[in-house]
C-alpha cells in the first residue's frame, strides 16, 4: 500500500481550458491528487463534449480522454454575475490555466495582471497557440497548424511524398506535460518565496522544442534533413520491415545493438567486420546497402519467428489500436481502468502514466457530466446559498 497521499492533494485548480492542450494538463494534475474545478460554457460546455461520429451532446470520447476526475461548473462568463463568481473561485484556488487566444480572459476581467495583483499567491497559467505579448499572439492555432509552420510536418511521411501530420495530437501533448511540469515547479517555488506566478506556455515553442536532435543537426551543418518514412533520418537500420506474414519495426542503431542483431537474428555475425557497417557513421553512409541485405533476409520467414529471436532486441510488430489496448504489457501497467458513470454505467479510460512507489494517485473518477458540480461547488466555496443558486439558474448564469 502507497506509504503517502498523493502528491497534490490539497492544491486546487480552477481550469478555464477546452479541447486537448489544457485539459490534458489539468487532467494530470487531477491524477496526481489536485481538485481540478473545470468552468465550462453555461450553454454548450467544451467543445469536444459533442465531438463524436452521431454529434451527441455532453460526453464524447473526445471529452472522455482529457477531462476525467474533474468537477463541472457550468458559467456565463459573458455575465458580470458569472465573471464576479469566476473572480471569486479564483481566489479560493492555488492554480488558474487558461487556454484561450491572448484577450480573451481581458475581456472577462479576468487577465492575469487583474487576477494576480488581487492574489498575489496564485499560480495563473496561459496556454496558446504562440504565447503572450508577441506579433502573432493573436492568431487561432491548432495542433496541425503547428505541425506545419514547425517544420515538423516536412520532416514526417516518406521522402518521395508530401509532408505529413502525426495522427495524434503530439504538440498539445508535449504542451499540456510542459504545463504540468511548470505548475508543480511553481507550486514548489511558491512555497518558498509565499508569490505565485504567471506561466506562458505556447505551442509553438514545444513545436520548436520537440525538433531536437534534427534542429541541432541543421544548426550545426547546415543542411536541411530530408523526410525517412518509417525509417529513422539517421539511426540505421532502424525501419518497418516485411516478413512473410506482417511487417515489424526494428530499431538496431548502436553498435552493440547491430551487432547482437546480426549475430542473434539474421545469423549473420561478419556483418559488422565490414568497414561499410561497422559504426554509426558508416552505416548511415550505406544505409541503401545495408537496408537491402536487411530486408532480404528478414522476408524470407513469419514476424513470429524473428520476432521470437529478437525478444532481447528492440523489435515489435505493428499492432492494431485494439491490440495494442489489449496486450499483456498495456494491462500490466495499469493502463486500461473501468469508472463507474453517474448513471451506474461502467466506462473505459486510459490510465495515468504517472507511477509512484510511496506515494498514492488520485482514484480514476469518469469525466463530469455539463454543470455537474456547480451547485456543490459553488455552495462549499463561495458560500452562495440555495435561493441565490435558483436565481442565478434562472437567469442563465449557471447551469
Amino acid at each position: 500500500m502507497p506509504l503517502h497521499k498523493p502528491p497534490l492533494a490539497g492544491v486546487r485548480v480552477l481550469d478555464f481550458t477546452r479541447v486537448i492542450a489544457g485539459p490534458l494538463c489539468t487532467q494530470q494534475l487531477a491524477d496526481l491528487g489536485a481538485e481540478v474545478i473545470k468552468i465550462e460554457n453555461v450553454t454548450t460546455g467544451d467543445e469536444v463534449r459533442g465531438f463524436d461520429a452521431e454529434g451527441k451532446p455532453d460526453i464524447s470520447p473526445f471529452f472522455m480522454a482529457f477531462n476525467r476526475s474533474k468537477k463541472s461548473v457550468a458559467l456565463d462568463l459573458k455575465a458580470p454575475e458569472g465573471r464576479a463568481i469566476a473572480l471569486r473561485l479564483a481566489g479560493e484556488c492555488d492554480v488558474l490555466v487558461e487556454n484561450f487566444r491572448p484577450g480573451v480572459m481581458q475581456r472577462f476581467g479576468l487577465h492575469h495582471e487583474r487576477v494576480r495583483q488581487k492574489f498575489p499567491r496564485l499560480i495563473y497559467v496561459s496556454i496558446s497557440a504562440y504565447g503572450a505579448n508577441v506579433p502573432m499572439s493573436d492568431r487561432p492555432g491548432f495542433d496541425p497548424v503547428l505541425q506545419a509552420e514547425s517544420g515538423m510536418m516536412e520532416l514526417t511521411g516518406e521522402a518521395d511524398g508530401p509532408p505529413m501530420r502525426t495522427g495524434l495530437s503530439m504538440i498539445d501533448t508535449l504542451t499540456a506535460a510542459h504545463a504540468s511540469t511548470s505548475i508543480c515547479a511553481a507550486l514548489l517555488s511558491r512555497a518558498g518565496t509565499g508569490s505565485g506566478d504567471y506561466l506562458d506556455l505556447a505551442l509553438l515553442d514545444t513545436a520548436v522544442g520537440a525538433l531536437g536532435n534534427l534542429a541541432l543537426s541543421w544548426l550545426v551543418t547546415g543542411e536541411l534533413p530530408s523526410r525517412a518514412g518509417n525509417a529513422h533520418i539517421e539511426a540505421t537500420p532502424t525501419a518497418l520491415f516485411a516478413t512473410t506474414t506482417e511487417p515489424i519495426y526494428v530499431a538496431v542503431p548502436s553498435d552493440r545493438l547491430f551487432r547482437q542483431f546480426c549475430a542473434d537474428v539474421l545469423e549473420r555475425p561478419e556483418l559488422p567486420d565490414n568497414p561499410k557497417f561497422a559504426v554509426a557513421a558508416s552505416r548511415r553512409r550505406n544505409r541503401s546497402e545495408l537496408m537491402d541485405i536487411v530486408r532480404g533476409i528478414l522476408a524470407t520467414q513469419s514476424a513470429d519467428h524473428w520476432l521470437q529471436r529478437a525478444a532481447h532486441l528492440p523489435a515489435g510488430r505493428v499492432r492494431t489500436l485494439d491490440k495494442a489496448l489489449e496486450s499483456d504489457e498495456v494491462l500490466a501497467r495499469d493502463m486500461l481502468q473501468s469508472v463507474t458513470a453517474a448513471d451506474g454505467s461502467e466506462m473505459k479510460l486510459l490510465g495515468s502514466a504517472f507511477k509512484f512507489t510511496d506515494t498514492a494517485l488520485q482514484a480514476a473518477a469518469p469525466p463530469p457530466r455539463h454543470g455537474q458540480h456547480t451547485d456543490e461547488v459553488l455552495t462549499r466555496l463561495l458560500g452562495i446559498d440555495p435561493t441565490s443558486l435558483q436565481q442565478l439558474r434562472a437567469a442563465g448564469t449557471i447551469r
